[in-house]
């Protein structure tokens, strides 16, 4: 081998050591991203016989103190969206500290779109296969998710909280309507209220024909170019004008977003609303 062939041969090698080790270490300084002062616990619903997980995060506890928890339906979307909003609201003193649980689906690539149409659905559509399932749903979080909760963390059950948004904002007004005091507070971001020819407006006006109480906090929103702005402040304007004794009512119309650009604000104003005296 001549000196030419075998200084180019000497530096393609030294490139190709140089770029093995760039790589190497590219390969060693990645790691997932997680979220600070969070874990997952794995729940199966004797009601519904689905496996969820739980996002749960756990806040700075103190010896002897109970906290609020807010429940936050949709979880493989928004409990990372919440734990931000929370975060803010927490630095700004407009909310305390708090568990927030994020409920999803368990298992290798579950199917969101479906399993949610069963769970947050309370009746039966042939177009949407399996769903109806919101009362099994609703059995699985008081028989097995509360109790589970508060057995193994610090948590008020005078304060839980329910969030939710679209079929999730359905199901939260479906379980106040049920079981009202359930939750303490309700936080619903356009909810599917046409739902069911429309199952929600039913089910209110079924409850106001035998009720003139309803002792919670609710905040209900809809975006302004949304599909459903004008059926959710319908739904809304009756809720209003019921009078319920003991109800504290809050309803927004978020200009400018549409179903999901919603969320951040409807999910900032519902805790500040949850909370506020």
């Amino acid at each position: 081998m001549n000196d030419s062939r075998r200084i180019t041969t000497w530096l393609i090698c030294g490139l190709l050591l140089t770029v093995g080790s760039c790589l190497n270490t590219w390969a060693q300084s990645t790691r997932p991203v997680t979220i600070p002062g969070s874990e997952v616990r794995t729940l199966r619903s004797l009601a519904t016989g689905r496996d969820y997980d739980l996002y749960i995060h756990v806040p700075n506890v103190q010896k002897d103190r109970k906290y609020p928890v807010l429940f936050v339906l949709d979880g493989q979307w928004d409990f990372k969206l919440l734990d931000s909003v929370y975060g803010g609201l927490l630095y700004d003193k407009f909310v305390p500290e708090m568990f927030i649980v994020g409920i999803t689906y368990a298992g290798a690539n579950p199917n969101y779109d479906s399993l949610r149409a069963m769970d947050y659905t309370p009746v039966a559509l042939p177009a949407r296969p399996g769903s109806g399932d919101a009362p099994k749903f609703l059995s699985f979080l008081k028989q097995q998710l509360l109790p589970y909760i508060e057995q193994n963390y610090p948590a008020d059950p005078s304060r839980r909280i329910l969030l939710g948004s679209s079929l999730g904002g359905l199901f939260t007004l479906y379980a106040m309507f049920t079981e009202p005091s359930l939750f303490s507070a309700y936080v619903a971001a356009s909810p599917a209220v046409t739902y069911g020819a429309p199952f929600a407006a039913r089910q209110e006006a079924d409850f106001a024909a035998h009720h003139h109480d309803l002792p919670a906090r609710l905040f209900i929103c809809v975006g302004a170019i949304e599909e459903l702005a004008e059926p959710v402040k319908e739904y809304a304007k009756v809720l209003s004008s019921r009078g319920y004794q003991g109800l504290k009512l809050e309803t927004r119309v978020i200009e400018g977003e549409r179903h999901s650009g919603v969320k951040p604000e409807a999910f900032n104003r519902g805790l500040r609303f949850v909370f506020q005296n």
